[in-house]
């Protein structure tokens, strides 16, 4: 399927967006100027891009730790995330969440989540909210690697399929459960595989290929509007960070090789290249996405260091429901 230009570069800009968030959340984390956990998704732009470019605001989605490119796909206001990574009331959760729980529920964000597969029950539930609705809306799950040792994922992924949910699963492989390799966690090492085990279509795909990605997840994404239940896509990619950012990082363990191999396979250089072999796009043009994005960055830095603290009186507030 042909895309017009207008899309093919609001795509190649969502992913730098998302790139150099992280990268200045990187940077912020590490001067000190953000406290809690950063889990950045620097390599895996096109997964979070690709699938979301055939959601609209009505469409659910699940997050994970790593949550960012999620958020920023499916077009949450990065101001108000910015303001929740520097823990002001601004933020998405009045500073209190963090990274790690992100959420914006009008544009069909239901939450990053700090529990590995946590997101997997919850989509499923907001899979069957939409087939009650009956709307033509559906859900997406986005998980890694890791949750596919969880047992939420063949709970999410058997009732799904028992009751013909519209949904489509999308695992994130990004070759490393943390530190460890896919292949020491798992026998089988293509998740999609698991599709089969429950009656259900998957797919692997090459995930730092955007437009692969959008089409493979149209598909199932139209497929599950059209009631023939859920979908399992997998998306083979890579991060380029360790799993986490912390005051002192550990030693990468994993092989320099490997990760130079990875890197090779950008899917922002794929996609921009790709572009201006097409003359779709120039150099010129490229580099004015990037300081469109640095100077959005900016300004939202200034919107989250200017937004004030908590009131450590307000500590209560939202923890409990209010009374009858």
């Amino acid at each position: 399927m042909t895309s017009n230009t207008p899309d093919l570069i609001s795509m190649l800009r969502k992913m730098i967006l998302i790139r150099e968030f992280d990268e200045l959340a990187i940077k912020l984390r590490t001067g000190g100027k953000i406290y809690g956990a950063v889990h950045p998704c620097v390599g895996q732009e096109a997964m979070a891009v690709g699938v979301c470019a055939n959601l609209t605001n009505a469409d659910r989605v699940t997050s994970t730790h790593r949550g960012h490119g999620h958020c920023i796909a499916k077009g949450a206001d990065i101001k108000r995330m910015m303001a929740e990574l520097f823990g002001r009331v601004d933020g998405y959760c009045k500073g209190r969440g963090g990274s790690m729980h992100i959420a914006d529920f009008a544009v069909g964000m239901l939450g990053a989540n700090g529990i590995v597969g946590g997101g997997l029950p919850l989509a499923t539930g907001a899979a069957l909210a939409a087939q009650l609705e009956g709307k033509g809306n559906i859900a997406v799950c986005f998980f890694g690697d890791g949750a596919v040792a969880e047992g939420e994922f063949h709970e999410a992924l058997n009732i799904s399929s028992v009751w013909k949910l519209p949904i489509v699963f999308v695992c994130e492989n990004n070759q490393y459960a943390a530190n460890n390799p896919v292949g020491v966690q798992h026998r089988v090492t293509d998740v999609a595989v698991h599709a089969n085990s429950y009656g259900m279509p998957g797919s692997t795909i090459d995930g730092n290929d955007v437009l692969a990605v959008r089409e493979a997840a149209r598909a199932a994404v139209d497929r599950a509007r059209r009631g023939e239940g859920p979908f399992l896509l997998e998306g083979k990619t890579y991060r380029w960070y360790g799993h986490t950012v912390r005051n002192t990082q550990p030693p990468e363990t994993r092989p320099a090789a490997e990760i130079a191999e990875w890197k090779a396979r950008d899917p922002i250089a794929r996609l921009a290249a790709d572009l201006i072999a097409r003359r779709l796009l120039s150099e010129s043009d490229l580099g004015g996405l990037h300081r469109q994005v640095e100077a959005d960055l900016q300004e939202a830095v200034a919107f989250a260091v200017n937004s004030p603290f908590p009131d450590p009186k307000d500590i209560l507030v939202d923890m409990f429901a209010a009374s009858a």
